[in-house]
């Protein structure tokens, strides 16, 4: 998972970094040092899981590039959400 995923997932189900630590259980500065951060994300291994499962859990689906030079890793929704986005 890279950061700019993060930040798009967070994007696509309307989350703000607020929320995705609350989903998540990871501290808000966690999650700035995360996103600021160029290409693959790094850190504790849990906190990443952490962080994939609640935007999963959101309706996030992370597609990694597929072995193609086009287009590289990225993320989509799995489907409309009624409840998964903070401004219902």
């Amino acid at each position: 998972m890279d950061a700019d995923q993060i930040r798009a997932a967070r994007a696509l189900i309307r989350w703000s970094q607020a929320d995705l630590s609350e989903k998540s259980k990871v501290s808000v500065p966690t999650i700035k040092r995360l996103e600021g951060m160029e290409g693959e994300v790094t850190g504790h291994a849990t906190t990443i899981a952490a962080l994939q499962a609640a935007l999963e859990d959101g309706g996030v689906i992370f597609l990694d590039d597929g072995g193609h030079r086009e287009g590289g890793p990225g993320v989509r929704l799995a489907k409309a959400q009624a409840g998964g986005r903070s401004d219902d």
